[in-house]
């Protein structure tokens, strides 16, 4: 028997990538109710087209209206927050925009989930939130520490909060992938920023599957971090086309050579499980009890470059043919 079986379950952010999946995966279950939060009234159009079930509700808003998040969260028992800003660029020339929806907003999803008797919630986070270096990830750090702090008051109203981090996602929504194929089919260079460029790989399913067992393992307070392969941009380019040519641009303004989940830093409050990696809160007050699991080595990091899990350009391949 699932967690959420027989179940109200809110996205925010649900007209995404990761939403559209997320309630492709809901409608296969036995929950109760669906709800989409979410600020685009045409993906939302789009979406009740496509799903047709009596189970999905639609709520216009943005998680800048704590008064709109209340009415959506009546009777909502468990929460994925999925919504926020995350174009590296745009964050760094608007980054109060980005502060007022990843922050503040992150705020109030955690204030009316508690003033709501939500029983959990899952928030998403990013490998650019670990040792930030652009504005995106560095929102989306104080994001996370919010989410696993709110645990020290929450608690005691029933309410838990945990956090999941990870990489770049196959086919999602802004994926490098599409525009790459389109410049390979018209015979074009592939811009690569830089040919030493590594980057964590997931797909949608198991993003979907890793943040539902999450719901699962959760007490409060922790981020969960998969256990996933690297790969590296060339191979990434041999993939969509074995005799790709390519342009060497340099890396953009806060782009990282290499991505980070979890920090050497962060390593010292870190255990090892079967498939994930599990960061437990600085403070925890409200109970906490780290789960069993083998600690990883002082100054361990979780780098995209120095990761033991690899894909090749074939294995690149066949998981593109499936987007």
């Amino acid at each position: 028997m699932s967690l959420l079986d027989d179940a109200s379950v809110l996205i925010t952010g649900g007209t995404g990538s990761f939403g559209k999946a997320f309630v492709t995966r809901m409608l296969s279950s036995n929950v109760r109710r669906i709800a989409i939060f979410s600020r685009d009234e045409l993906k939302q159009l789009e979406m009740k087209k496509l799903f047709k079930d009596e189970r999905l509700r639609f709520f216009l808003g943005d998680i800048r209206d704590v008064s709109r998040l209340d009415i959506a969260l009546h009777d909502v028992d468990y929460v994925v927050h999925a919504a926020a800003l995350k174009q590296v660029d745009t964050g760094e020339y608007n980054p109060m925009e980005f502060v007022k929806t990843n922050v503040m907003g992150s705020q109030n999803v955690i204030d009316a989930c508690v003033r709501n008797c939500v029983k959990k919630v899952v928030a998403l986070s990013t490998d650019k939130a670990s040792s930030p270096i652009n504005l995106y990830g560095a929102t989306k750090l104080t994001a996370d520490k919010l989410f696993s702090a709110a645990n020290n008051y929450s608690s005691s109203y029933g309410t838990n909060f945990s956090v999941v981090r990870y990489g770049n996602v196959i086919g999602s929504r802004g994926s490098v992938v599409p525009f790459f194929k389109k410049l390979a089919f018209e015979n074009k260079p592939l811009p690569i920023t830089d040919s030493r460029m590594t980057r964590f790989w997931i797909t949608l399913e198991q993003a979907i599957e890793f943040v539902l067992e999450s719901f699962e393992l959760m007490q409060g307070g922790e981020l969960y971090v998969p256990r996933i392969p690297s790969m590296k941009v060339l191979d990434l380019a041999k993939a969509i086309k074995e005799d790709f040519s390519y342009d060497e641009i340099g890396i953009r303004p806060g782009e990282k050579l290499h991505e980070e989940m979890i920090s050497p830093d962060d390593s010292r409050r870190t255990i090892q499980l079967e498939g994930r990696y599990v960061v437990s809160p600085i403070y925890a007050e409200w109970g906490y009890v780290q789960p069993r699991g083998q600690s990883v080595p002082d100054g361990f990091t979780y780098r995209s470059d120095t990761n033991d899990l690899w894909l090749s350009a074939e294995q690149i391949r066949r998981l593109i043919a499936q987007i």
